[in-house]
């Protein structure tokens, strides 16, 4: 499964009322290092399909939600679990880095 584009119409479905943790990339399409960490959050919904939802939130489409999520510099990587943030990251991150966020 690939990653789910997320809008402010389905963040309370997908993403509040989960059961799965949830893995969101907050990007844009003219950002160098979002771009450079696009295949490596695909590859993490890859790899942990069924266990963690992935998904990605344009930040230029989605200015609510990025406002919501006081999002400052991107890429922009938030664990959540249960609704509640557990884990960030600001800026490019390994998978392994990426990885240690979902355990």
């Amino acid at each position: 499964m690939a990653e789910i584009k997320i809008t402010g119409q389905n963040f309370q479905k997908e993403v509040l009322q989960s059961r799965q943790p949830v893995l969101l990339d907050f990007w844009a399409p003219w950002c160098a290092p979002c771009r450079r960490l696009s295949p490596v959050i695909e590859e993490l919904a890859e790899k942990y399909e069924g266990m963690v939802k992935v998904g990605k939130v344009n930040v230029d489409e989605e200015a609510e939600l990025a406002s919501a999520f006081k999002v400052m510099s991107i890429p922009y990587v938030v664990m959540i679990k249960d609704g509640k943030i557990v884990n960030t990251a600001v800026g490019y991150r390994t998978k392994t880095q990426l990885e240690e966020m979902i355990v």
